[in-house]
This record gives C-alpha cells, sequence and structure tokens, in this order.
C-alpha cells in the first residue's frame, strides 16, 4: 500500500475560513534520503537522516513504507546495512551510535564510542564504520567486541564498500581521494585523487569502482581498477547526491540528500525517477521581487515556480531567507553564516560568520538587514558594509524577524510565546501566551505569525495586541504525539539535526506563503 506523502499523512489538511489554501508543492514522499541498502526482501532501504526515520522503497511500484519511526531509538539514521542473518545495521550521526535492529524488529545499541559515523560496511558478520570528521577513522564495530580502529587520519569519511580485493574503500570527502584499507588494518592505500566531491564509493557487478559526486553537476566518476585502469566522469541528472545501491540486474539507484527521492541512474546519466524529489524542509520562506518564491531548505537555497522546485545552490544547513527591492535573497545558516545572493548571476556573498545559530533575517529600507541570533539570545543589524551591530539581546530563543511598512522590526520569541517591537526605547511584548511562535511577516498593518505549538496562523494587531485565526491544523513542526531530540550539535562539536523553523512570508498581492515543514511543501493562501 502506497503510504501517506509526508510524516503528517492525512493529518496535514490545513484550513481557513478567510483564505484559499493551495499547496505550491507536494508533500515529500521520502522525506530526505542517505544512505541506501537492498534488505533480504528485495526492497530498498533508506536512512532518512533529517526525518529520523528508515523506510522501505519498492522499486517496481515506488509505494513507500516507514519500518523505523522517528519516535524510536534512533535518532538520525545516515547510512545502513544488512549482515548476513539480516540484521539491519545503521549508524546514527549526531549522537554518536551505532545501532543493529534484528529481524524481528529489535534494537540493540552496538557502540556509542564513535565520533559522528556515517559509512558503514557488513562483510558477512562483521561490521564498520568510518567517521564524517576531520582527523576520523575507520572502524571495525562487530558486536560482542571491542571496536578496532583499521585506519585514521580519514578527511570526513563516509559511505565505504568491501572491494573484490577484500579491502574496504572509502572517500575523503575534504581532499577528493578514495583510499582502502584492509580489513585486518594497516597502512591506507591511496586509490585515486582529484575525484569531484567524493561521497559514496561503491563497486558494480562487474567490480568497477564508482564514485558518486555530492556536487550541484550530479557527477558519477567510474574507475576500472582491476581491468584497464581507465577513468570516465559522467555528469548526471541527480544533484547533491549521496549514495547508491545496485541491484542484481547492475541497475544503480541513487539517493540525495539535498532534494530527498530515489532515482535510477543510467551509465549515460540519465535519470529515472522511482520516488518523487521534493523539499526536506522547508524552513525560510521568501518573495522575490520577480514572484519566485525561495526557501532555506537546510542543505539548499531552493526556488519553487510553476509547482516545479529547482535547487539554486547547494548551502548547507539553510535556515532563513529574506527578499530585498533590489532583488537580492538572503539566507542564514546554521553553521553561523549570513550569505546574500544575486539569482541572476548566481553570485554569492558571505556577509558574516560565526554568529550564533542565526536564524530569520529581514531587509529594511535602507539595505541593511536584522537577523535573530537564536543561539545568542539577541537581534543583530548588519550594514550594507558588513559591520554588525546589536539591536536587543536577553531573549530566550528568538527565531525571526519583520520589518513593516514603516521600518519597525518585530521578533518572536519560541520559548517565551511572545511576539515583541525592538525600538529605541528598548523591547515591547505586543503578543504573549503563543506556544512556540516561530515565522513572522508584516503585511498592511498586521503582523502573521506561525505559532507551531498550536499548528496555526495568526494575525496581530501591533497596536492592540488583538489576535486572530487565519489558518489552522498545519502542517508544521513534528507530529503529534511524537518527539524527537533536537541536539544543536554532534558529539564532535559541528552542527547537528537541523532545528525547524516554518517561516512565512508576505507577497506583493497579499498573499502569504507558510513552510509547511511537516510534511515538505510550502503552502499559499490568497484571500
Amino acid at each position: 500500500m502506497r503510504a501517506e506523502p509526508g510524516r503528517y499523512g492525512a493529518a496535514g489538511r490545513p484550513s481557513s475560513e478567510r483564505w484559499r489554501i493551495e499547496r505550491l508543492t507536494g508533500a515529500n514522499p521520502l522525506w530526505g534520503s542517505n544512505g541506501i541498502a537492498f534488505g533480504p526482501d528485495g526492497r530498498l532501504y533508506v536512512a532518512q537522516y533529517v526525518a529520523g526515520r528508515i523506510s522501505a522503497v519498492d522499486l517496481g511500484s515506488g509505494d513507500v513504507e516507514v519500518v523505523v519511526d522517528l519516535d524510536g531509538p534512533v535518532q538520525s539514521p545516515d547510512d545502513l546495512a544488512f549482515g548476513a542473518d539480516g540484521s539491519m545495521y545503521i549508524t546514527d550521526l549526531t549522537p554518536g551510535r551505532v545501532w543493529r535492529r534484528a529481524p524481528d524488529g529489535a534494537f540493540t545499541l552496538v557502540t556509542d564510542e564513535v565520533a559522528v559515523p556515517n559509512g558503514i560496511a557488513c562483510v558477512g558478520d562483521r561490521v564498520f564504520v568510518n567517521e564524517m570528521r576531520p582527523g576520523g577513522r575507520v572502524l571495525e564495530v562487530t558486536p560482542g567486541a571491542e571496536p578496532v580502529v583499521l585506519a585514521d587520519g580519514l578527511a570526513m569519511g563516509n559511505a565505504m564498500q568491501l572491494g573484490p580485493d577484500g579491502c574496504l574503500y572509502y572517500p575523503h570527502m575534504l581532499t577528493g581521494e578514495v583510499h582502502r584499507v584492509p580489513l585486518g588494518g594497516g597502512e591506507p592505500e591511496l586509490v585515486a585523487e582529484d575525484v569531484h566531491a567524493p561521497v559514496a564509493v561503491r563497486f558494480d557487478r562487474g567490480g568497477v569502482l564508482t564514485v558518486l559526486s555530492r556536487g550541484e553537476e550530479g557527477i558519477v566518476t567510474r574507475i576500472d581498477l582491476f581491468g584497464t585502469g581507465d577513468r570516465a566522469v559522467v555528469p548526471g541528472e541527480v544533484s547533491g547526491m549521496d549514495n547508491a545501491a545496485f541491484d542484481a540486474e547492475n541497475r544503480m539507484f541513487v539517493s540525495s540528500f539535498a532534494t530527498g527521492g530515489i532515482a535510477e541512474l543510467a551509465p549515460d546519466g540519465r535519470a529515472r525517477e522511482v520516488v518523487p524529489t521534493g523539499l526536506v524542509g522547508p524552513f525560510g520562506v521568501a518573495v522575490h521581487r520577480s514572484g519566485t518564491v525561495f526557501t532555506g531548505d537546510n542543505y539548499r537555497l531552493a526556488s519553487l515556480d510553476d509547482g516545479e522546485v529547482s535547487t539554486r545552490e547547494l548551502l548547507v544547513f539553510s535556515h532563513g531567507v529574506a527578499a530585498d527591492d533590489r532583488g537580492r535573497v538572503h539566507v542564514t545558516s546554521q553553521f553561523g553564516e549570513v550569505r546574500s545572493y544575486e539569482p541572476d548571476d548566481r553570485e554569492l556573498t558571505t556577509r558574516a560568520r560565526d554568529l550564533s545559530r542565526p536564524t530569520g533575517v529581514a531587509a529594511r529600507a535602507d539595505g541593511s538587514l536584522v537577523v535573530a541570533e537564536t543561539g545568542a539570545g539577541r537581534v543583530v543589524a548588519l550594514s550594507e558594509d558588513d559591520v554588525l551591530t546589536v539591536l536587543a539581546e536577553g531573549f530566550d530563543s528568538p527565531v525571526d524577524v519583520a520589518v513593516d511598512e514603516q521600518d519597525r522590526c518585530f521578533v518572536t520569541d519560541e520559548r517565551r510565546g511572545t511576539v515583541a517591537l525592538i525600538g529605541g526605547g528598548g523591547i515591547a511584548v505586543v503578543a504573549e501566551g503563543l506556544d512556540a511562535p516561530q515565522g513572522i511577516a508584516a503585511l498592511g498593518e498586521e503582523l502573521f505569525v506561525v505559532e507551531t505549538g498550536r499548528r496555526r496562523l495568526l494575525a496581530i494587531d501591533p497596536a492592540t495586541g488583538e489576535q486572530r485565526v487565519e489558518a489552522q491544523d498545519l502542517a508544521v513542526g513534528l507530529p503529534p504525539g511524537t518527539a524527537r531530540p533536537q541536539p544543536e550539535l554532534f558529539n564532535c562539536g559541528l552542527p547537528g539535526v537541523p532545528v525547524p523553523f516554518a517561516g512565512v512570508a508576505a507577497g506583493a498581492d497579499g498573499s502569504l506563503y507558510v513552510s509547511a515543514n511537516g510534511e515538505g511543501s510550502v503552502l499559499r493562501l490568497r484571500r
């Protein structure tokens, strides 16, 4: 049976008495796709890092079944492999754990002594993982035995596989190399260099080394290591690839961390969609002066035109988005950066670095930016010449900012449940008692706020504080009755699972756009 799309399924059905609501994009049927492997039942199993779950795909029908949901012990599954007895082994990236899921569904913790475990491979009953960090390691973590280090010094490891020669092959993502190491450990050997953005190493049924690129170009590099030594580079049609698996007929199926979905990739690079792609967030949303809708989609800056989603730029941990009168689009990153983007010439400029989890961003009339620096509990301004000043501080969790027609700045505080006005006299609360307010937009004399705790869109009069429910039953945040830990950092200090952010924006025609991040769509509300 085909599953309901997205995490919300049938529960994500928004309604409004004052607005007509339409989805600009369909709900995402496969909420992100990272590690993939064929299971004993012939289905393709998919680890979904952002979604926190694992699904199985019937390649014939495209049906998706959730087999490990986000309320289980695994927080952030990134890769998986099957052992000889049919057990599924899973790398749990953010908390740094490796799990075994027995054929009967029971979970056992294999180890929590691995930092940022990513790539995983099973060789009979033996289990091997590597670490996605500078100076990472390849380890054997077979259940019942102490972890053994086979190699170290990895420059960001990822998907790996046993080669025909009995060695483990793995990428160094930061250096564009492929290395191998014997199963018993020893000195790693450089196998290939100058490989385009390697993210996954796989061998096809003929023993040809196949390396996937995580880049926008969808490049696949094939190297005949055990024959002629020839190398072929083929541009493909899948952007931001993460992993691959070959079936018994030597067909290659690939996943995309940037867009989700599953595709069959032909030798010439052409892609056949098996499970449709979709938005991995979306988080912040903005309307460009051309009418194009932009969104921060965690791994990319995406745009929506006539229902089609396009990757404008691969930008890791993209969150807040704003458009200004000059035609620029501004993006915040969980890595602490604020960037400005020129859509016409695709020029990207970094404006600020090392902020503490900046989220919402808004443009002022003078060209400056206002940014909610969530991790620091403050709101900052960034001038045209990139001078940073603090506008207000002392918030618990400022999430989004909006600037109205009078150039006044408003901010939502998710933990305090407030909307506040920042002015020369300090901070004035204009609304309180809200349940996890996030996205905010100014339209006319009203503010529109996404109240994620109650899954609704509010209109707020900033002069009186009067509130009105504009839409309800929004698919924002986690589905009702579920919970998921949201660690902000990996156990090695790198940014972790993206913190959900449901944005809202106003268009020139008075329409509103809401990030339905609980199902992977953008909603448009028209009066």
